[in-house]
């Protein structure tokens, strides 16, 4: 754990950055701009159907793409390079969701669903691929998967999108320019747009071993990145800002909700060609995903499949993980730096409501959909999700501590692929913006402040999948 006078320092600044985004006063005040939760086998029963364990999910608007917003959700966590001969497809018979809440009554007004098929070139073989793919339409990629991408609103289901998923990366002689594969995943989205679906490396960051008394009790064990080398499956989106705003007007309503989740259609039966499931029965949510490491720290073991399978408009059962949460108790138990006494609004604010000068002790208007001018505040309902102001520009020099650094453009103000959520989360928990809070809990952190591979400038901005096995 990293701790110093740059760090109070940076404290100062996020407050001070805070202040004048009150005093601004309004969002729509605010230059067009950027933002973006992660979850590896956070809950009992998701742990053993990782393909349907979605792991992380960010948004923001990109400095190439200021008029774009980009939505990125990842599945199937620790998928070790090496894991062939069937190696990692996406799950079918499976709703991918990302969902929008525009309007803060904690229900999804915009849902862009993705549902995969997988087909097999040549069943004789065992190979996933039977010679080197310098393209995702080559005969030599034995399998492959594609997709159709809905998007769903009150006016119904159209399909704006169907593409193929870029393939596992089995390896330099297979895929001697997995690059190219992955350019040619990117599909154009019907309206504007576009999307990709496939590998590609872990963008989370951080030391896992969190889990064993917080680093081991005395520091000894942080620092190290659990997730290098390791790689997920990964859906990207890219579309106009006014294809998620409040009634398609991001300049009066630029603040959205978003989450994502799994359902699992029925009880899957072995076709007679031992190779394809059919479904019987209808769907079930089987994951969901909004904050980063809310259902793996926040909620309590009891209710973490509870939560999987709750929709944001019913989280009210939950507020009691969050205004007397468990970390800070942990912290003050091992390492002696007093929790901030209880219940804890500000992060009522940060995980529930969004922030806003109406919602809490954090006196700031940042994003919360309260901000939005057509929104009713009688319908508002807090709820667990992500929230972005699409207002709040590109930071031309992001500082991976987020808000927490007065970056507006970053962490929790949605969530960008280089945000360090871990740090940021335990010095909010710690109550790092409330007056009076212990100055020991300023630089808390778990010792890995950035990913193992840079990330890309242009879409999906994701980096490619590792192909070197994790132990060595």
């Amino acid at each position: 754990m990293e701790q110093g006078n740059r760090r109070g320092r940076r404290r100062n600044v996020a407050v001070a950055a805070l202040a004048l985004l009150a005093v601004a006063g309004s969002t729509t005040a605010l230059a067009p701009g950027a933002a973006s939760a992660s979850s590896h086998r956070e809950a009992p029963l998701i742990a053993g159907e990782p393909r349907l364990d979605n792991t992380d999910v960010y948004a923001f608007v990109a400095p190439d793409a200021t008029d774009s917003v980009n939505l990125v959700a990842n599945w199937t966590p620790f998928e070790e390079p090496n894991g062939g001969p069937n190696f990692y497809p996406f799950a079918t018979r499976t709703a991918h969701d990302i969902n929008i809440d525009n309007n803060g009554d904690a229900r999804p007004d915009i849902v862009y669903r993705w549902t995969f098929q997988s087909h097999y070139r040549n069943t004789g073989t065992f190979l996933y691929n039977t010679g080197p793919v310098a393209s995702i339409h080559d005969a030599t990629l034995n399998f492959y998967q594609t997709y159709t991408l809905q998007r769903i609103d009150r006016h119904g289901a159209r399909t704006v999108a169907t593409g193929q998923a870029a393939p596992s990366r089995v390896g330099a002689a297979s895929m001697p320019d997995y690059a190219h594969l992955a350019a040619q995943a990117v599909t154009s989205v019907h309206g504007g747009g576009k999307t990709f679906a496939g590998q590609a490396d872990d963008p989370f960051f951080l030391d896992l071993r969190v889990f064993d008394l917080l680093y081991g009790a005395n520091l000894k064990e942080s620092g190290h990145d659990t997730l290098a080398g390791y790689n997920v499956n990964t859906i990207a989106l890219q579309v106009p800002k006014s294809d998620l705003a409040l009634k398609g007007d991001a300049a009066r309503n630029p603040v959205i909700g978003i989450w994502s989740t799994t359902s699992r259609h029925g009880v899957g039966v072995l076709r007679t060609d031992g190779l394809n499931l059919a479904s019987s029965g209808g769907s079930s949510q089987v994951s969901r995903l909004g904050m980063p490491l809310v259902n793996e720290v926040v909620v309590p073991l009891k209710a973490k499949d509870k939560f999987n399978s709750s929709k944001p408009a019913g989280d009210a059962q939950f507020l009691p993980s969050v205004t007397h949460p468990e970390v800070p108790a942990l912290i003050e138990k091992i390492y002696g730096i007093k929790a901030p006494a209880g219940p804890r609004k500000d992060l009522v604010q940060i995980f529930l409501t969004g922030v806003a000068k109406s919602t809490g002790p954090v006196q700031a208007d940042l994003n919360s959909q309260l901000l939005n001018k057509d929104v009713d505040p009688k319908a508002f309902r807090p709820s667990e999700q992500l929230r972005l102001n699409m207002g709040i520009a590109p930071s031309g020099s992001p500082d991976r501590m987020g808000v927490l650094a007065g970056d507006l453009a970053g962490f929790p103000n949605g969530r960008r692929l280089g945000d360090d959520v871990v740090d940021v989360t335990l010095q909010a928990a710690e109550g790092v913006l409330l007056p009076g809070h212990d100055k020991g809990a300023d630089g808390l952190g778990d010792g890995v402040s950035a990913n193992d591979h840079a990330f890309g400038s242009t879409f999906p901005y994701v980096a490619l999948p590792n192909s070197v096995a994790v132990n060595q």
